[in-house]
C-alpha cells in the first residue's frame, strides 16, 4: 500500500489549509492524535516541510539537529497521516491532527511525552479505545505482513477479499439477531467490525474519517 496518497485539500471535512507565517524560518508544530487527543510530539516545520506535508498528506518536519527535512516514519513506517492542520491566532504555531501508524517517539513510546493522558469523547470510553487499538494492530500487520497472520493474508487479497468477509459476517450477524442469543449476536458483530476495519485499511480509509462522516449526519 502506498504511504504517499496525496490530498489536494485537508482530508477531514475539506477544511482549508492555514497559511502559517514563516518569516522567522521555523514554526513549532504540535502533533496530536486525532482520535484520542493524545499529544504525540512537538517538532518544527519550515515552509518546505509544510509544503511537503500538504503534498503528501504525511507529516514532514525540519530537523534542527541534522539541519534537514525529514518525513516522520520514513524509516520505521510509523508515519503520521494528516487529518487536519490548525494555526494559532498569530499564524506562527501549528496544531497537526494526525492518524499515527504506530508509536511516534524514537524510544518506542506512543508519545514523546511518555504516558501522556488520553482523552476519549463523551460516550466513547473503552469501546472506542478497543476499536482504535484494533485499527493500530491491523495497520501493523499491513506494514509487516508476518507469515501465518490471518489479517496479513486478508490484506494481501485486497478490498475484494476483505469485502467478501464483510458480506459473510454481515449475514451471520443478521441471522444471529433474528434467531440466536444476544451474546451470540455480540460475537458475530465483533467479527463484522474486525473485518470492516480490515476492509477500510485495504482502501486507506481511517476510522477517524468514518467517525467524521457520522458526525456530519447528526
Amino acid at each position: 500500500m502506498s504511504e504517499t496518497a496525496a490530498p489536494a485539500s485537508q482530508p477531514a471535512g475539506d477544511a482549508p489549509w492555514p497559511e502559517p507565517d514563516f518569516s522567522k524560518g521555523l514554526v513549532p508544530a504540535v502533533v496530536q492524535d486525532v482520535a484520542t487527543g493524545q499529544v504525540r510530539m512537538l517538532a518544527y516545520m519550515n515552509e518546505e516541510a509544510y509544503r511537503r506535508t500538504r503534498a503528501t498528506g504525511l507529516v514532514t518536519l525540519w530537523s534542527r539537529s541534522r539541519n534537514r527535512l525529514w518525513q516522520k516514519g520514513a524509516t520505521s513506517g510509523n508515519v503520521l497521516r494528516v487529518r487536519r492542520v490548525l494555526a494559532d491566532c498569530d499564524s506562527d504555531a501549528l496544531l497537526v491532527l494526525a492518524q499515527p501508524d504506530g508509536p511516534t517517539c524514537h524510544t518506542g513510546s506512543d508519545s514523546c511525552f511518555g504516558e501522556a493522558p488520553v482523552h476519549h469523547p463523551a460516550g466513547g470510553g473503552r469501546a472506542l479505545e478497543i476499536l482504535e487499538q484494533l485499527e493500530g494492530l491491523i495497520a501493523r500487520r499491513d506494514r509487516e505482513r508476518p507469515a501465518g497472520s490471518y489479517t496479513a493474508s486478508l490484506l494481501a487479497g485486497g478490498p475484494s477479499a476483505a469485502g467478501r468477509k464483510v458480506a459473510e459476517e454481515a449475514l451471520e450477524s443478521v441471522f444471529a439477531a433474528a434467531f440466536e442469543s444476544p451474546e451470540r449476536l455480540a460475537e458475530e458483530a465483533a467479527d463484522l467490525l474486525y473485518h470492516l476495519l480490515v476492509l477500510l485499511r485495504s482502501r486507506g480509509v481511517a476510522l477517524e474519517v468514518v467517525a467524521a462522516a457520522l458526525a456530519r449526519r447528526r
